[in-house]
């Protein structure tokens, strides 16, 4: 439980207290306010009203923030549910997913497989996960043919162990015509990806 979660449990708590004061009887304060000070003057209904009044009307303004804040604390941080679907949404889209490189191995598509596999599990994180929290891990051993990369979230318990495998795509080759439209000397290469994923780290 993050600190904002626990700021809106305290917020409903205190609310929760608010309503039992309101619900005192005048009957016992008076007793209670007799026992600590008899000189004290007796305080007539009008005060228990206006009291009460105000008791009910905090818990419901206490009520309402704490909805809000639990609201903003959902924007802010990954559920479980959010992170396995966005993974496993994520992971469908990077099976075949198809890009070029230049001669030196650079792809104008993406800089690495971490942040490829970050972006696409927080483009389908859904309306309420939050844009920025996930993490992905590359293994010691990751190569540029097969990476392996343990996905975690902000706020969430879960991590997932995505799989990438590269290979070489030659139709998807393509070389850019040259000036005044004669062949082209630079030729951009092809790739594809395989990909899964598995419950845990890697």
């Amino acid at each position: 439980m993050d600190a904002l979660t626990k700021m809106n449990v305290f917020l409903l708590v205190l609310c929760a207290v608010l309503l039992a004061m309101a619900c005192v009887p005048a009957d016992r304060v008076r007793a209670w306010r007799a026992g600590i000070n008899p000189s004290a003057p007796e305080l007539p209904d009008a005060s228990f009203v206006v009291a009460r009044v105000l008791f009910v009307a905090l818990a419901i303004g206490g009520v309402y923030t704490a909805v809000q804040g639990f609201g903003v604390s959902d924007r802010m941080s990954w559920s479980d549910s959010e992170l396995t679907g966005a993974v496993h949404q994520a992971t469908d889209d990077l099976d075949g997913y198809a890009y070029r490189t230049d001669e030196t191995g650079d792809s104008p598509y993406f800089t690495d497989y971490e942040s490829l596999t970050e972006e696409k599990v927080t483009r389908y994180g859904g309306g309420d996960a939050p844009e920025t929290g996930v993490l992905a891990d590359p293994a010691d051993t990751d190569t540029d043919t097969d990476a392996h990369l343990t996905v975690t979230a902000s706020g969430a318990d879960n991590a997932f162990c995505v799989h990438l495998q590269r290979t070489r795509a030659k139709k998807d080759d393509y070389t850019p015509p040259g000036l005044n439209g004669s062949p082209g000397t630079l030729t951009f290469r092809g790739y594809r990806l395989t990909a899964g994923v598995r419950t845990g780290e890697c």
